[in-house]
């Protein structure tokens, strides 16, 4: 039978609900995907429980180089070669299934294929499932669009972030309860709690909350950044005025947006996992935490707590969402920007009003906020909410306020932090001189680009971010862009 074979000939519940005609089901999902009028150029399919998948055979026939990936709901016994089949519903396996399966297009190329008779026969689950295939393609949209946009800039923090690293921080798993603050306005409800037991904690702080921790008094123990884009400097620049940078280490992704000053700080290397990122960082020796790129640096925070801590992580100021005109916790790094643009005509209130409207309107924050709800289904079961954050966290426990249930259930003691922190970090100072470490980093990738096992892996990845809008670029091409960024020169120089 095209498509396999199933437990039962044609599924059926006993309300009379079918997935399949009863006579020529062949025919049925012919006439299916004529009614679709799917255009020529799509390179990836989408199927949604499909049942015993006679529409396979149909998108095989007529769309011979398109991928093909199939999620089912139930367990048939759908076999066909060379093809990906999903039988789950849960939210981390279909995650993991799309992102290892689904080819790296434009999301315009992709289609979900939906076989109607599917919504009615599992009905929530139908919905349940192609939501998660909804909101994956709108992230992965987002990803794409951001890649684009920033894509060289990405790559010339990479060489510059390298050049001011001078201090490489290492750690080893430690026990400590972590809070981690993300910028949301909520976090001003927290702060006197956070300031209360910040001895007890290591605090792990989203460079946009940096500010506001510090105007309460409090400091944190590792600033994350993670932002490649140039607005991401306004959080970095208080730090620096307050000579944080000197004190706190950072933890950031060598893509991120740094300004010279902070190669006197001790920083924890994260490696996005791309493979010319483990090349150049494998040649140089450079330790580093695989963490995969996020999109938001409150995202990539708790990723590297649980790998700093086995103990209990609690969110704080992740609100991904606006509370009236307000967008962020205050004081933030973007106020000077909106009080010195101010005036009697166009006042702060007015201008907070269309920032918070554009906020809205970008959709950014409830990307954030499904990725972290798809998230939380599959991390282990110690992260924790405090205080007033997005409803996706609503079924972890609030802790606002509550500061027996929060002592008892860490068991902590004054001491506890400093006795700690004494062995969990181990600075390590580079003795090379910097240049050294540029040049040596782009002889390695070139020297990759040009080795027949990892040249294929390496033009989809770096083309992606310096030839987005050219899939004609040459290998020569490929180098120029890459010793022209990685040396800070419009020549090619002689490496």
């Amino acid at each position: 039978m095209p498509g396999g074979v199933l437990r039962t000939l044609n599924p059926a519940k006993t309300d009379g609900t079918k997935l399949h005609s009863r006579y020529n089901p062949q025919a049925e999902a012919a006439r299916y995907v004529d009614s679709l009028n799917l255009k020529d150029n799509i390179k990836c399919f989408i199927l949604i429980e499909p049942g015993l998948g006679y529409i396979i055979p149909v998108l095989k026939e007529r769309f011979k180089s398109s991928r093909i990936i199939v999620l089912h709901i139930d367990n048939f016994s759908v076999s066909d070669e060379g093809i990906p089949v999903l039988y789950s519903t849960e939210t981390a396996e279909v995650q993991g299934f799309l992102e290892k399966n689904i080819p790296d297009t434009d999301i315009n190329d992709i289609r979900i294929i939906e076989w109607r008779p599917s919504v009615n026969f599992f009905k929530d689950k139908y919905l349940k499932i192609l939501s998660q295939v909804a909101g994956f393609l709108k992230q992965t949209d987002a990803v794409n669009r951001t890649t684009k946009t920033f894509g060289r800039r990405w790559v010339r923090n990479f060489f510059n972030n390298l050049e001011n690293t001078c201090k490489i921080l290492l750690y080893r798993k430690a026990s400590l309860p972590v809070i981690i603050t993300g910028s949301g306005p909520s976090l001003e409800q927290t702060l006197p709690l956070i300031k209360k037991y910040e001895n007890q904690f290591l605090i792990i702080a989203a460079s946009s909350s940096v500010t506001a921790l510090s105007h309460n008094g409090i400091k944190a123990d590792l600033i994350i950044t993670t932002d490649g884009g140039c607005w991401s400097l306004h959080h970095i620049y208080p730090c620096i005025r307050n000579k944080q940078i000197l004190e706190t280490p950072l933890a950031l992704n060598l893509c991120a947006a740094l300004p010279s000053q902070c190669c006197v700080s001790s920083k924890l290397i994260i490696n996005d996992g791309s493979f010319w990122q483990n090349i150049i960082l494998h040649e140089l020796s450079i330790p580093s935490v695989i963490i995969p790129q996020r999109g938001t640096v409150t995202a990539t925070a708790a990723e590297l707590a649980m790998i700093l801590s086995s103990g209990s992580i609690y969110l704080t100021g992740m609100d991904f969402s606006v509370m009236d005109i307000r967008t962020h916790v205050r004081p933030y790094g973007f106020d000077s920007l909106f009080f010195g643009n101010a005036n009697r005509f166009h006042p702060v209130y007015t201008e907070l009003y269309t920032r918070s409207a554009q906020i809205k309107q970008g959709g950014s924050l409830d990307i954030y906020a499904a990725w972290f709800k798809n998230q939380l289904t599959s991390w282990p079961k110690r992260i924790f909410n405090i205080g007033l954050n997005h409803k996706i966290f609503e079924n972890t426990d609030i802790l606002f306020n509550d500061d027996k249930v929060l002592m008892n259930k860490n068991k902590l003691n004054n001491k506890s932090k400093n006795i700690e922190k004494e062995d969990f970090f181990k600075i390590i100072e580079k003795n090379e001189d910097p240049e050294f470490f540029r040049k040596r980093g782009t002889q390695a990738l070139i020297k990759a680009l040009n080795d027949p096992e990892y040249k294929e892996n390496l033009r989809k990845e770096l083309g992606s971010l310096l030839f987005p809008d050219d899939n004609e670029f040459s290998q020569k091409d490929l180098e120029t862009a890459i010793i022209n960024i990685s040396m800070k020169t419009n020549e090619i120089s002689d490496i």
